[in-house]
């Protein structure tokens, strides 16, 4: 079986027969690439099913894995998600309107404004979390669990090449 990857390969060894022997890294950055754009587009169309957006479901599980009292500030969400401070404005913006989180002022210092889960926030986020769970392994059912695990190994190690070992 073969797939697109080693089309381009294909391709890249019969125009370059020279690069041949330096075309090795594109088995897996090649492949990882693309499979970055399949599991964005499946996973916007998950979430649009259930009326959200990709970057709303980020904030509603990022906020209910983070524990009581299920908020954080504004400032650690924008470094969570990686988006522009305006972006992150917006998300909040609609997702309060749809009832999912609120603004919240800081007990100790009242500059400073949080994003709380509102309990219809909560609901959403478990609801999806279950579902999301169950759609991923949906996805991998080809794969044991153990090759799961070896495939995660190998990724963690490609991560911490890049230095990518912290979530925020």
């Amino acid at each position: 079986m073969s797939d697109a990857v080693d089309a381009i390969i294909g391709q890249w060894v019969a125009e370059r027969p020279d690069l041949e022997e330096h075309l090795w890294p594109v088995h897996v950055l090649g492949r990882l690439q693309r499979l970055g754009r399949v599991l964005d587009k499946e996973f916007k169309s998950f979430a649009a099913k259930r009326g959200l957006e990709l970057g709303e479901v980020d904030v509603l599980i990022t906020l209910q894995r983070s524990g009581p009292p299920y908020e954080l500030s504004a400032g650690a969400l924008l470094k969570a998600a990686m988006v522009t401070s305006g972006a992150i404005t917006n998300r909040i913006d609609r997702m309060e309107a749809k009832g999912l989180v609120e603004r919240v002022r800081d007990g100790v210092d009242r500059r400073t404004v949080n994003i709380r889960l509102t309990e219809g926030g909560h609901e959403v986020a478990r609801e999806y979390m279950g579902a999301h769970l169950a759609n991923e392994a949906r996805m991998l059912r080809e794969f044991s669990r153990e090759e799961c695990e070896q495939v995660g190994n190998s990724l963690r190690k490609l991560l911490e090449q890049f230095g990518d070992t912290s979530i925020g």
